[in-house]
């Protein structure tokens, strides 16, 4: 009698509910999850692309469940909240990948906590994208190890200065370190650390490498075989960097398999927007043959609200839980069902503290039969400071897809988004944008709130602002990149922060790096924090100006002037409370 009550109880548990039938799946599976960085749906092997070599991702597509309509944001930092969250990025307070709007709500509840709940050990290793400061980064966010990278790619503002690719200094823990190798093969060789030092427990790991993102740099030995068989320099590059990534998922694979943990370790492969492969974008990177790269049979690439800039791989494979054995389910489907899938195949008990947009699809991955819901997915593409409505949209079902609120394709039909039947099916245009609306409401009380940046918090007591995160002023642009700051661009910006503990703060500006400690290029430095503003002149060749400020707890601004020969925003920020 108490058996049976006990069986019951946890039938109705969330995320359990529909696992009764499985009492004989181990129910503690390890989980890795391997994002790549603009890997289109086309750069597959197993997808029909007849240049690039894949023989990893290929043998893993053979003997996975394979969702065929899965989408994603047509950009990284909107996927990646969604991801993490279970909500649409907007949500999260994530629309961009820079000027504050790729920095996560640290309201939101991860993957890497919800596991992390459950008992799982959990580890993070590449390209986070959601915030590079206190409340904001991967191990404030859940993870408990983290190996990673600044910003939304190696080379970019808030990364180490000077990182190339190659031997680069990472962060681990927040704390930087050399490294030595590939950046890729950097990320695989601490995952596959991490999962050696945790298989005799459950573990989560996030694989998140950075790679085929621009620019692209790799080793030769990975890009002339592909010019050789007469593909563009710079597409060889991107093919070549995907083939690292295959090589290295094949050392993953084997290692799963040499530790005896393969057949309990949910395995899921995916990318997180369409193809940035530069034959596709540039017309003078095509090959002498008119190659232009693979599009999957889809319109559109990165960043575009057609399939193509959406609909992603997404392949997983748990042998022990009754997924794979090699099938093609066309389920609508995307980032936001992550988490829900997740936490259902691993039973997690805790619910989710906000509402998510996601469903669990764990009961279809184990049977083709199980029946879901109609559903409508949404995604657009921002990249401004403030969304606009119907800017770069989709709204989708299995049939149909309504672009930018004008547009109607049948997608089952027409899967190239050739053909604009607007015209002949006006109340399917109308459903969906009243589906769009709904959405859209709903969304609207984040437009008008900024995610902060925590200064102050015993967990960062040298908080590093970066340009990469600053709002900026008027219509001008955001020095993302160190190239920016290299040539010295003229913008400026302020932070949008929030005082952790009431104090007295130092506020140091510079216009290189601390550990670079070259000229500041002005005269004059001032600082505005909220209302409170002070100035001071410089000397020639001063490499930074000092401010201290009584602040108290709460949001604030934070913004720099350097005047000199140019007028423009410190790049870097460095703050610390001192009492």
């Amino acid at each position: 009698m108490r058996l049976a009550l006990l069986v019951s109880l946890l039938a109705a548990m969330p995320w359990i509910a529909g696992c009764a039938a499985f009492s004989s799946t181990p129910p503690r599976p390890n989980v890795i999850l391997i994002i790549t960085d603009d890997q289109g749906y086309g750069e597959v092997g197993a997808h029909g692309n007849p240049k690039i070599r894949t023989p990893n991702l290929d043998d893993l597509h053979a003997q996975s469940v394979r969702l065929t309509d899965f989408h994603v944001d047509p950009t990284c930092s909107p996927t990646r909240s969604a991801l993490m969250s279970g909500r649409y990025s907007s949500r999260t307070g994530v629309w961009h990948t820079i000027i504050g709007r790729s920095l996560m709500s640290p309201d939101e509840w991860t993957i890497a906590e919800a596991l992390g709940s459950a008992g799982y050990r959990t580890g993070m290793f590449g390209k986070w994208h959601l915030g590079e400061n206190y409340p904001l980064r991967p191990q404030d966010q859940g993870f408990d190890e983290v190996v990673c990278h600044g910003g939304g790619g190696v080379g970019q503002g808030p990364d180490y200065w000077g990182n190339d690719y190659f031997d680069d200094t990472y962060w681990r823990d927040g704390v930087p370190e050399k490294f030595e190798g590939y950046c890729t093969d950097v990320w695989f060789r601490e995952a596959r650390r991490f999962i050696d030092e945790n298989h005799d427990r459950p573990f989560f790991c996030y694989l998140s490498t950075n790679a085929p993102h621009g620019p692209f740099l790799v080793g030769e030995e990975w890009s002339q075989p592909y010019v050789e068989q007469g593909v563009h320099e710079q597409q060889a590059k991107f093919y070549g960097m995907i083939e690292n990534i295959d090589a290295n998922l094949g050392k993953l694979v084997a290692q799963l398999d040499e530790l005896g943990i393969a057949d309990n370790t949910i395995l899921v492969f995916m990318t997180d927007n369409g193809s940035a492969a530069p034959g596709m974008i540039a017309k003078n990177k095509v090959a002498e043959d008119g190659w232009r790269g693979f599009d999957g049979g889809m319109r559109g690439r990165k960043g575009s609200e057609y399939d193509g800039g959406h609909r992603v791989p997404f392949f997983v494979r748990w042998p022990a839980g009754g997924i794979g054995g090699g099938r093609d389910e066309a389920v609508l489907s995307a980032h936001v069902d992550v988490l829900p899938t997740l936490a259902e195949l691993c039973g997690v008990t805790e619910a989710a503290p906000n509402p998510l947009d996601g469903t669990s699809l764990a009961a279809r991955l184990r049977d083709a039969d199980v029946p879901l819901e109609e559903r409508t997915l949404l995604v657009h593409s921002q990249r401004i400071k403030q969304p606009k409505k119907w800017r770069k949209c989709a709204v989708m079902t299995e049939r149909w897809r309504l672009v930018n609120g004008v547009e109607l394709y049948d997608i089952v039909a027409d899967p190239k988004q050739q053909n604009d039947i607007a015209s002949e099916h006006g109340s399917v245009v109308q459903q969906l944008r009243g589906e769009y609306d709904a959405w859209w409401e709903s969304l609207q009380p984040v437009f008008a709130e900024s995610v902060r940046i925590g200064i102050g918090h015993e967990s960062e007591l040298l908080t590093t602002l970066h340009a990469h995160d600053w709002q900026v002023i008027g219509n001008k642009g955001c020095p993302w990149h160190q190239n920016h700051v290299r040539r010295g661009l003229p913008l400026h910006g302020e932070w949008k922060v929030d005082v952790v503990e009431a104090g007295t703060y130092e506020f140091e500006l510079r216009r290189w790096p601390a550990h670079v400690d070259e000229s500041i290029e002005a005269t004059k430095a001032t600082l505005r924090v909220g209302r409170e503003e002070q100035q001071q002149d410089l000397a020639a060749g001063a490499t930074h100006a000092t401010f201290r400020l009584e602040l108290p707890a709460g949001p604030t601004t934070v913004r720099g002037i350097l005047e000199g020969e140019k007028s423009r925003g410190p790049y870097f920020v460095y703050v610390r409370r001192v009492r």
